[in-house]
């Protein structure tokens, strides 16, 4: 079993930049897949950001691509997003994922996830 719990949402102006923290505990956080999703208002949850177990393969939807990055420190069980250039839609609920065999761009890819945290973009 693996908790994970974000952090780092909040309001930001159109430009702004906001860094999210997902703080996983339980199994071995090192050999986990991460990734972030998001779901704006009215909308389904889509992939934002994926990374894999040692932090040498990442990849990002086209719709953040330069202006999102992700990263993990395996010592702190830690993964992070940091999010510039943010827009109004960027708005949205984001979610950290975790998987031990999967990861990828499909939410069907992650079994652990976390409850979420609010961004909103004002413009």
């Amino acid at each position: 079993q693996v908790q994970l719990v974000e952090s780092g949402g909040g309001l930001v102006q159109a430009g702004g930049s906001l860094r999210l923290s997902c703080a996983a505990s339980g199994r071995t956080f090192s050999n986990y897949a991460m990734g972030w999703f998001r779901r704006a208002p009215g909308k389904e949850r889509e992939f934002v950001a994926g990374i894999n177990w040692r932090g040498g393969s990442t990849y990002y939807a086209d719709s953040v691509k330069g202006r999102f990055t992700i990263s993990r420190d395996n010592a702190k069980n830690t993964v992070y997003l940091q999010m510039n250039s943010l827009n109004p839609e960027d708005t949205a609920v984001y979610y950290c994922a975790a998987d031990l065999y999967g990861g990828g761009r499909s939410s069907s890819g992650y079994k652990y996830w976390g409850q979420g945290t609010q961004v909103t973009v004002s413009s």
